[in-house]
């Protein structure tokens, strides 16, 4: 059974950073491409960032410059780096296993001064 576990989301202000992880089990980690979705209130569900399992990396144009993707795959885990936040960026944030119906709990990411 596959589990994708997020945190480090948070409150914080404009400007400011954080990092997501996203904790995976049930699956063999390093043969899968993994990504970053964000869902703000009263939008759709957005894809924010993908890498793939060679590590190639691909980010929605709002984030491209301020976002950082990365996994590990001996600790099957996947982060999301977020620097110069800004208000838009507040979304509960999921991980996703790369052509599967696989999702995590999400993390919500506040960004409010």
């Amino acid at each position: 059974q596959v589990q994708l576990v997020e945190s480090g989301g948070g409150l914080v202000q404009p400007g400011g950073s954080l990092r997501l992880s996203c904790a995976a089990s049930g699956i063999i980690f390093s043969l899968n491409g993994m990504d970053w979705y964000r869902q703000a209130p009263g939008k759709e569900r957005e894809l924010v960032a993908t890498i793939s399992r060679g590590g190639t990396v691909n980010y929605v144009n709002s984030v491209k410059g301020r976002f950082t993707i990365s996994r590990d795959n001996g600790k099957k885990t996947m982060y999301l780096q977020m620097n110069s936040l800004k208000p838009e960026d507040t979304a509960v944030y999921y991980c996703h296993v790369v052509g599967s119906s696989n999702w995590g709990q999400g993390t919500q990411v506040t960004v409010s001064s």
